[in-house]
């Protein structure tokens, strides 16, 4: 059993429960073989039916008393791994919330859905049988082998004998069966990302004509989980025939030597038949084991990614104190830096600036230049090496503090539709709201027409398997979300990237609509949004380079200057 597992909450009364199950379940398949045994040899002396009647009344009773513990120890191992994925599933949920988008796009999306929803399950497989399986491994062969040397103790010597070649042959096979099972679980993890990557590309693959070759790719993944699955199958089956083996080898054994004792006279048969009886109950649970172990590798592997997952360097500070935002409130970063370990994507250098009030901050600079990850780190997502913030004078170690998170309205370049209908979109984040309030969302976004032009109006299913939606659309329900939240700090990371100019214009009236009376920072490469910011922050290779209205940059003619007959020119 993982040690892991020692530190799920609630375990170890569930484990002694089982335990203590699992010693009387021993007794009881000791009491079946000794009775059953007398039966047998009594009939074979030639006794009545009658007179064995007691001994097979007690064989039931025994028979029919374990499998009813069976029952109540798979029943107790059940509620417990649900009871134990319901919680893994809301942790690690919230501890994905908590990484923010960030971790998901550099892990894959198909990779943490999946691992949200086959792995927790997988999981909880794991969890319910390797518990179980565990302790009878480690209890009922004890027991029938204490038995055994008080009964025949030429045959437990038999018995302890061949168990320590049995377990040396699992934990080989197991190691084998554990790498296998790793490539497995990573060509798993591959294809996921590649699946969910394919389905939101598949339009603009066939767009571009690319949409074959990128079958190939799709081919090639699969490919390889078939591979590690089928290599995976080879070592559980070669495991459980070498086990199956090895256990007809020694009760083989130990039949020989039960039957040399009863003709030389040194053991009676039902002594020879309680033991040959208990024989392969001894062996049954390492078999059941060996293969569980197999099946439950993949919950097992899923269990370590999510506790890693778990164990990923949180930014949150649930009890630090944020003031609330409000138009009197001051906001500044002071010599802010990230870094990012790849060398690849643009860090921050010495982010310095304070902003007062209600304004709308806009952020440009040249692909690259840092813009998205500063949103990002306004946004609490991603953690500075060094640097520190403060709002209205006090000092704050994150801003992934739940206060500062609850204030904050995040809009990304696609937003996320879920698969539901469009009311529930819009209230996802305020599930609570009136009909009055989704309404008025509903008209402030710009969605009053769409939705009327439905049937079904606000109940109309929406996302995949739904109606679909265009990318102007999309962002209108983000809008609406934001509408209905009504939080006092937005976040937008370029959340027009791939929209349409004219589809851009037809939201921009609604979004300024948004911005009132908010601290707003805008990342964007359109420059046209400018005009309508209180205030401009150019970033070139992660440094402020310059910062003021859109007038006073102009009048600089320096790098924001730049930027706009950059983008004149391709105009």
């Amino acid at each position: 059993m993982d040690r892991a597992l020692f530190t799920l909450k609630g375990i170890k009364p569930v484990l002694w429960k089982i335990g203590i199950i699992t010693v009387l379940q021993s007794a009881l398949i000791i009491l079946q073989a000794y009775t059953l045994a007398e039966a047998i040899s009594s009939l074979f002396r030639g006794d009545l039916l009658s007179s064995v009647f007691k001994n097979l009344a007690l064989y039931l009773c025994a028979l029919m008393f374990r499998q009813f513990f069976v029952v109540i120890k798979n029943n107790s191992a059940y509620h417990f791994a649900a009871q134990i994925s319901d919680a893994l599933r809301k942790s690690l949920v919230q501890k994905l919330f908590q990484l923010g988008p960030q971790y998901a796009g550099e892990e894959g999306t198909g990779q943490t859905v999946t691992l949200v929803m086959d792995g927790i399950l997988k999981f909880r497989k794991y969890v319910e049988l390797i518990m179980i399986k565990t302790i009878n491994m480690l209890i009922i062969p004890m027991g029938i082998v204490i038995y055994s040397f008080w009964f025949h103790p030429r045959s437990a010597v038999i018995l302890v004998a061949v168990m320590p070649i049995l377990i040396a042959f699992m934990v080989l096979l197991g190691y084998a069966a554990k790498n296998k099972a790793d490539q497995q679980f990573h060509s798993y993890q591959m294809l996921a990302n590649h699946f969910i990557d394919s389905l939101r590309g598949l339009e603009t693959l066939k767009y571009l004509g690319l949409s074959k070759q990128h079958v190939r790719n799709i081919k090639r993944v699969s490919e390889n989980y078939r591979q590690a699955t089928i290599s995976t199958l080879k070592i559980a089956f070669l495991s459980t025939l070498a086990m199956d083996f090895f256990t007809m080898l020694s009760i083989a054994t130990v039949a020989v030597f039960l039957g040399l004792g009863l003709i030389n006279g040194s053991i009676q048969l039902a002594q020879a038949l309680t033991i040959l009886i208990l024989a392969p109950e001894y062996f049954l649970p390492l078999r059941e084991f060996g293969a569980d172990y197999h099946a439950t590798l993949d919950g097992k592997n899923a269990g370590k990614k999510m506790e890693a997952i778990l164990m990923e360097k949180s930014l949150l500070q649930a009890k630090e104190e944020v003031p609330e935002w409000c138009p009197a409130r001051e906001f500044s970063l002071q010599g802010v830096n990230v870094q990012f370990s790849d060398q690849q994507t643009a860090g921050l250098k010495e982010i310095t600036f304070k902003v007062t009030g209600a304004k709308k901050i806009g952020i440009i600079g040249e692909s690259g230049a840092g813009k998205s990850t500063l949103i990002k780190l306004l946004s609490g997502f991603i953690a500075p090496v060094c640097g520190e913030f403060q709002v209205n004078g006090k000092r704050i170690s994150t801003l992934s503090a739940q206060d500062w998170q609850k204030q904050i309205t995040y809009i990304p370049q696609k937003p996320y539709i879920f698969t539901d209908t469009i009311l529930n979109n819009i209230c996802f984040y305020h599930p609570e709201a009136t009909e009055y309030e989704v309404s008025e969302a509903v008209k402030n976004a710009g969605l009053m027409e769409l939705v009327q032009s439905f049937p079904n109006g606000l109940d109309t299913l929406i996302g995949e398997g739904g109606r679909s939606l265009s990318g102007g659309q999309e962002q209108r329900i983000a809008i609406a979300r934001a509408f209905l939240a009504k939080r006092p700090i937005i976040m937008l990371d370029e959340p027009t990237a791939h929209l349409d100019i004219e589809t851009e214009v037809e939201l921009k009236d609604t979004m300024l609509r948004l911005f009132d009376s908010k601290l707003v920072f805008f990342a964007t490469h359109r420059l046209h949004w400018m005009l309508d910011m209180d205030e401009i922050i150019v970033l070139d290779n992660g440094r402020i380079v310059e910062t003021g209205t859109h007038s006073e940059l102009m009048n600089k003619a320096s790098a924001y200057y730049q930027l706009i007959s950059a983008q004149k020119g391709e105009c």
